[in-house]
């Protein structure tokens, strides 16, 4: 039986290359799908995104310009500064999204299918006791 931190480990990395695969198919990164929906969420300027991501702004001014060009979202100048920029999701980014957030639900009901409502409850339990353990360090 494996320990347990190698054990979350490989079900991490096993389920983010699954997601991964998925979001690639509409030829995004998960750290681009990740900003998209923020600014879907309402973070709509380089400030407020990076308050939410915690990225730099060179790192953050790179991916939203990479949203843009994939026409995910647009950006508009606000104010008299030509850098204030707000950013708003267009309707391919919407959609994509959407896509994007059903197969990841497909992906979730696929793994715990046969999990009962017990066992799915105890996982919770356990999994938010190790992070609040983690935490503590």
């Amino acid at each position: 039986m494996k320990e347990i931190i190698d054990g979350l480990l490989d079900s991490a990395n096993a389920y983010l290359e699954k997601s991964g695969k998925l979001v690639k198919q509409d030829n995004l990164t998960m750290s681009e799908w990740r900003l998209l929906q923020q600014i879907i969420a309402g973070h709509d300027t380089q400030e407020k995104l990076a308050n939410v991501t915690n990225l730099d702004i060179s790192t953050l001014s790179r991916q939203l310009k990479r949203l843009v060009t994939k026409e995910m979202v647009t950006k508009v100048t606000i104010g008299p500064d030509r850098r204030q920029l707000k950013y708003s999701v267009t309707e391919r980014g919407n959609s994509i999204n959407l896509r994007i957030t059903a197969g990841l639900v497909d992906i979730k009901q696929r793994i715990f299918t046969h999990w009962t409502e017990e066992e799915l409850r105890l996982m919770k339990i356990l999994i938010n006791r190790l992070d609040n353990s983690i935490g503590r360090i």
